[in-house]
């Protein structure tokens, strides 16, 4: 069984001739510019057609996307306004960018002092934060590296977050180191401190959730917020997580992946992770989880000093046999390895066999890459519910509220919850009987939902709108296949999932799709999107792929095949380029086309996996001059691998494999290797959006997607103000992109 996931990737075009035959040159009857005030400025005199500002903006250029080159020339004065419009949105962007930068600076110089003062690891964090924050601001990265004040405030977090490892206060490191990490993203020379971390935290997290709570509780108080609720174990036993975990299958996990890797198929030779260096990984992991002091709330053996020192002392050895420089190892070494822990565990600390399998697992497989990893018993549920794009439940969005309650941001139209009567605000106190007070979301999740037919009784507590009194109200409901939509349109019509405006410019006929995701129903919704744009007049598309994480590979295909004529969509390779185990997807002939129109597709870094084949091979058709159609915004995230999926000995537990990786129609993978500076689809047109112009867009766009049946919706917010405030100008410039081609049939593109 295969599963896909995917990643980003760049593909960049020198200026071209024809680029350059547009430059100070004859008039051709195009309406050349004459206004002398330009003529010592060599791009006065660029001459404004459809064709040529098409054509700077494939090759990166949103020069003629200004009034002035266009005042001369015969189009509608609402394409003049929308230029306007967005010249006066990004002048407005770039003197935001230097207030906040000013304001970053002097957050940073604040929390520094604070912290030169009181020593405060808050105060400290804090400065990160602002640091991060600061990084994301600056256009070229060279000048923040050499802002005295990041460079303070980084050697500072370096030392602190080393201090804070040793003494165990494993929170403060790993956000310290995470927040490192984050600045470094390139060189990713933080990464093994925060995969340790999180490693650190994930097994306090399974094994002493209570202690996990009092650490985020500790910290919530240390920033002078509300303590959080009190810690509730319900669905938290670990004992039930680990069940049916067994040593035969772990090896063959790890015996599967030495062999398989992509990292043993690049070339003739293998040179990919050995098999000895995953068992160094999985001792490593034993040695990280005995000196996580506060596992003894789960472990009473770690809180024995001379005991905990003893399994230590074992386990470095077994460290020492397989470590570097040791003979090649073998199935039997392996064998040997995890018995030899856990005779070590039996002989001192305790720790269940269980949990010592499951960590060394985890361990081995965190030596390859992000991607590959055992699917233990617990997990093979939800793995089999997220592949298959299905979802059982009740048909709620939850989040927590200001005291950390569990809160129904809104049921979904037509579930079991909306047709029981559950409503937005209610906030969840009961479910089956038992509190769900102080629940983390994930516990939430995994309580309220569970198999098909099945009932689920949930205790809400509402608040009377004009009285402010609160009520108990409880409620049985059956739970079912969720089905959710990935296909969005510009504005909410009502509350049926097809209830959309697809128009974001109706007079001119420019559609506007969101994909959310790829799951079975991904191309059916497009298509009957699509067809209720074309009986309305549809003469371009915006389709907006940002932060979509992707989905199923089948669904990416048959999308791509709705813009790309022929050729080759995406294929399988190794880590070498080589084509190996071929799987080719080519394009096909689809029921609905959008080949003869223009098309600007919408990625940032949130876009991956299925969202970059799509993207990246709308824009290899392009360059090859196949279609008219250009990518827009930032370079995306980079997961181009392929995972295969094996269920493991026993049937109890499975694992995915990293085997190869994908390729488009373009010279290069766009999956992220390590090491790489290029890797991802990058866009014809970078268009920067600010850190909270971001996070403006995605909370107007959040609420303005929520429309209820039976309440009053008007206050709800209008997509429109993400045009006109300039909050959101990669979907502004792609608008006025489009709004230039409006009417222009003299590009070549394949017809249907």
């Amino acid at each position: 069984m295969s599963i896909f996931e995917s990643a980003r990737q760049s593909v960049s075009r020198p200026m071209t001739s024809r680029i350059l035959s547009i430059l100070l040159g004859s008039t051709m009857g195009l309406g050349m510019i004459a206004a002398p005030a330009y003529a010592s400025n060599p791009e006065s005199d660029l001459v404004a057609t459809p064709d040529s500002v098409w054509n700077l903006a494939e090759d990166g250029s949103d020069t003629l996307l200004a009034p002035r080159y266009w005042e001369t020339s015969p189009v509608d004065r609402s394409l003049i306004e929308s230029m306007a419009l967005l010249q006066d949105n990004i002048a407005k962007r770039e003197t935001q960018r230097v207030e906040t930068i000013a304001e970053a600076n002097e957050t940073l110089d604040e929390h520094l002092t604070s912290y030169a003062e009181t020593g405060s690891p808050v105060a400290l964090a804090d400065a990160l934060r602002s640091a991060v924050s600061l990084q994301l601001l600056y256009t070229n990265p060279d000048d923040f590296f050499n802002n005295p004040q990041a460079k303070q405030v980084i050697d500072l977090a370096i030392d602190y977050a080393k201090k804070a490892e040793a003494d165990g206060d494993w929170l403060m490191a790993s956000e310290l180191f995470f927040r490192l990490d984050t600045l470094h993203d390139k060189s990713r020379v933080f990464k093994p401190d925060v995969d340790r971390l999180t490693r650190r935290l994930g097994m306090i997290r399974l094994y002493a959730p209570e202690r996990l709570w009092e650490l985020r509780n500790e910290r919530r108080i240390l920033d002078g917020d509300e303590p959080l609720p009190a810690y509730n174990p319900y669905g938290d036993l670990y004992t039930d997580k680990l069940a049916g975990i067994e040593s035969v299958a772990v090896r063959t996990a790890i015996q599967r992946a030495a062999a398989q890797h992509v990292g043993r198929r690049s070339g003739s030779k293998p040179d990919g992770v050995a098999l000895d260096q995953l068992i160094q990984g999985g001792l490593d992991a034993i040695r990280t989880m005995a000196t996580t002091t506060d596992l003894e709330a789960a472990f009473k053996g770690l809180g024995n000093s001379k005991k905990r020192q003893q399994f230590i002392d074992q386990i470095d050895e077994l460290r020492a046999r397989f470590g570097p420089g040791s003979r090649s190892a073998s199935a039997y070494d392996l064998r040997r390895a995890i018995d030899g822990v856990l005779s070590a565990s039996r002989d001192t600390v305790g720790i269940m066999p269980e949990a010592i399998l499951h960590e060394f697992g985890n361990g081995a497989m965190a030596q390859l890459d992000d991607y590959t990893a055992i699917i233990w018993p617990d997990e093979v549920a939800r793995f089999q519910r997220s592949t298959q794009g299905e979802f059982i439940g009740i048909g709620v969005r939850i989040q927590h509220d200001e005291l950390m309650n569990v809160e129904v941001v809104t049921p979904l139209e037509g579930t079991p919850a909306q047709r029981a009567g559950l409503r937005a605000g209610d906030v969840i106190k009961k479910v089956d009987g038992i509190s769900a007070i102080g629940l983390g979301l994930d516990q939430a999740v995994e309580v309220i939902t569970g198999p098909p037919n099945t009932d689920v009784t949930i205790t809400i507590e509402r608040e009377d709108e004009e009285s402010g009194d609160k009520s108990e109200h409880t409620y049985t409901i059956t739970r079912a296949k969720i089905d959710l939509p990935s296909v969005k349109g510009w504005s909410k019509t009502g509350p049926r999932d097809d209830d959309w405006n697809y128009f974001i410019d109706a007079d001119e006929g420019v559609g506007y799709v969101r994909l959310s995701g790829f799951t079975e129903t991904t191309t059916r919704e497009f298509d009957a999107a699509v067809r209720q744009m074309k009986s309305q007049g549809l003469s371009s598309l915006i389709l907006d792929l940002r932060y979509n994480p992707g989905g199923l590979l089948d669904q990416a295909v048959k999308m791509a095949s709705r813009f790309v004529p022929d050729g080759l969509i995406v294929r399988t390779v190794d880590a070498a380029g080589a084509i190996q185990d071929a799987q080719d997807a080519r394009a096909i002939n689809p029921s609905v086309s959008l080949r003869d129109i223009p098309v600007v597709v919408l990625i940032n870094e949130g876009s991956a996996s299925a969202s970059e084949i799509l993207s990246g091979s709308i824009q290899a058709a392009a360059h090859q001059d196949k279609i008219q159609a250009l990518v827009l915004g930032t370079r995306s995230f980079g997961k181009g691998s392929v995972q295969n999926v094996f269920v493991l000995p026993g049937g109890t537990s499975a694992m995915k494999l990293t085997t190869q990786y994908y390729q488009i129609d373009a010279p290069r993978l766009i999956h992220k290797l390590p090491g790489a500076s290029e890797w991802g689809i990058e866009p014809d047109l970078r268009v920067e959006m600010l850190p909270d112009q971001n996070a403006e867009a995605l909370i107007l766009r959040r609420d303005a997607d929520v429309f209820l049946s039976g309440e009053d919706n008007s206050t709800r917010p209008d997509p429109e103000s993400l045009i006109t405030d300039g909050t959101d100008l990669q979907v502004q410039t792609a608008l006025v992109l489009l709004k230039t081609q409006i009417g222009n049939d003299s590009r070549a593109v394949m017809k249907d």
